[in-house]
């Protein structure tokens, strides 16, 4: 049994040593590997192909987009935390939420593997591997979070490049914070399609919380992409005029 910090969370140090021996057992690492969906296996290939293996959101959206399950081995400062993500249903199984972390940890915290999921979601047909209620939280707020407060102050390449941005609907609704200038900036994401430097250049607001609050939107299905729009082509051909029409 690993050794467990604060009897839910593995230490970095133990974890280590369990994977290392299972590297060790012949097959057994390809085997664990291999389960995993082969789109979802793909998609982590081109995240360690760019060096963003261990981005937790770029890890988390994949899964999201895809809708495939998968358990993320997060490490937050000195422990390992286990969270099974179950996109279709809209949940997340972990030992504790993940807004318990707070914020300065979150901006910290890294993927050091990905797996299959060890438990099914509630009222699976294998309902031995179903855990305990108080384990599965709701995966929205979570991703909303980790979005604005975790790691990644860039856009998700997803959602980056040439393109203008429209949010759906007030994120308050589902009971989302959008505090100091982010409420704002949503209802004009809602009023008008803009690009990012639009929404970086709104009151109260700078580049890294533009990209947060837009992967924030995509994450939780409240984002519409447009790669044509006027607007997006507009801003594209400013910035590229002002880079490189003078000598």
């Amino acid at each position: 049994m690993p050794d467990l910090v604060g009897s839910s969370l593995w230490r970095v140090s133990e974890f280590d040593r369990l994977r290392s021996a299972e590297a060790a057992a012949p097959h057994a690492g390809l085997q664990r590997q291999t389960v995993l969906p082969t789109t979802l296996r793909a998609e982590l290939g081109t995240l360690e192909r760019r060096r963003e293996a261990a981005d937790a959101l770029e890890v988390v959206a994949a899964c999201v987009r895809l809708r495939e399950p998968a358990q993320l081995n997060l490490q937050c400062d000195g422990a390992v935390w286990p969270v099974t993500l179950f996109p279709m249903q809209g949940l997340y199984h972990s030992p504790r939420l993940l807004s318990l972390a707070g914020e300065r940890a979150l901006k910290r915290l890294k993927v050091m593997d990905v797996e299959p999921p060890g438990v099914r979601p509630p009222g699976h047909w294998m309902h031995e591997r179903v855990a305990s209620d108080e384990r599965y939280h709701p995966l929205t707020p979570a991703l909303w979070m980790l979005a604005l407060q975790g790691p990644r102050a860039s856009l998700l390449q997803e959602i980056s490049g040439t393109a203008a941005y429209r949010a759906l609907r007030d994120p308050s609704v589902y009971e989302l914070p959008a505090p100091g200038a982010l409420g704002p900036a949503v209802a004009r994401l809602q009023q008008q399609s803009m690009p990012l430097a639009r929404v970086a250049r709104g009151p109260g607001m700078s580049a890294e919380r533009a990209c947060r609050l837009l992967n924030a939107l995509y994450l939780t299905s409240n984002l519409i992409v447009s790669r044509t729009h006027h607007t997006a082509r507009a801003d594209t051909l400013r910035w590229l005029l002002g880079r490189f029409g003078r000598h």
